[in-house]
């Protein structure tokens, strides 16, 4: 274990921190404000990825792939809420799991139909092929891009948020919906602003998952697991808690991954540490959710409701 390897890691995690932020941006405020579960956030993430390679496909450019499918992914999201979601708003949480759940079994079909069982492998743009120099040690470009490109889109995010009316009117949703509603608010339009701003939030971050991760069929339901780990960690409706939230979820998952099986194998024998590093590597992110609960049942950052 060297020095290198452990900024290598440190830095995987933060990338796979700002992909679960992009992904729970959106979602905690769906369900802190329009207090609706929307399961099918995940297949939004797969559309994404799937528009940018056949954007690709047919321009043979990432950039014009990425200014092209994200907002057909805020189309696609836009179009789900107004024929399918809207009437299930006033419903209770077991209808709207039932219903978005069956969302993702529709996207699936729909992208096995028109692309296939097998993968769909997007390339790295050659611009990022390569390296970049972060203190003395290489880093591959693509992910350090796609670090810079979630914290610009959480910087907008926080502007939208904090410096604009609109981000007045979410935050104020986040705190009491039915307050704002009484002010005379368009609920309807703010709750669609809302879903296609975190439709497009998703789609982003499939774009930018693509070259690193194959994009097949279901590629949205494991992401969507960790981004519910990251919101209920965080605090739901919270966007400060996502952010933190995911990168915690992203550092823990990722150096968990990397060096406690190490760890196991220097403090046990060899076959115990075969077997218990991953497996408990892999449950590091659940027992951190379930610390954070016992002793804080609202998130890290809760929403403070009026």
């Amino acid at each position: 274990m060297n020095a290198q390897l452990i900024a290598t890691q440190v830095l995987n995690g933060l990338q796979l921190g700002i992909l679960l932020f992009l992904m729970s941006a959106g979602l905690t405020l769906v369900f802190g404000i329009m207090n609706f579960v929307n399961l099918a956030h995940g297949s939004l993430y797969m559309m994404g990825a799937y528009l940018a390679a056949a954007m690709l496909g047919a321009f043979d450019s990432f950039l014009l792939a990425l200014l092209l499918a994200v907002p057909a992914t805020i189309l696609i999201g836009l179009a789900v809420d107004r024929l399918v979601l809207a009437g299930l708003y006033s419903r209770d949480h077991l209808d709207q799991v039932l219903a978005t759940f069956g969302l993702i079994l529709v996207f699936n079909e729909i992208v096995r139909f028109a692309w296939g069982p097998a993968p769909v492998y997007i390339n790295v743009p050659q611009v990022l092929s390569g390296t970049v120099d972060l203190f003395g040690f290489p880093y591959p470009a693509y992910r350090f891009a796609i670090i810079a490109v979630g914290l610009a889109a959480g910087l907008a995010l926080y502007a939208l948020i904090n410096r604009t009316r609109v981000g007045m009117l979410i935050r104020a949703g986040a705190a009491d919906a039915e307050m704002v509603g009484a002010m005379g608010v368009n609920i309807r339009l703010l709750n669609a602003l809302i879903f296609g701003l975190g439709a497009g939030l998703a789609g982003l971050a499939g774009v930018m998952a693509g070259p690193i991760l194959s994009v097949q069929p279901g590629m949205g339901e494991p992401v969507l697991v960790l981004t519910l780990v990251v919101i209920v960690t965080g605090g739901i409706g919270s966007i400060r808690g996502a952010f933190y939230g995911a990168l915690l979820v992203g550092l823990i998952d990722t150096l968990g991954r990397a060096f406690l099986p190490a760890v196991f194998d220097a403090l046990a024998s060899k076959a115990f540490a075969q077997a218990a590093g991953p497996a408990v590597a892999s449950m590091l992110i659940y027992l951190l959710m379930a610390l954070v609960l016992a002793m804080r049942p609202h998130g890290l950052f809760p929403v403070r409701h009026a």
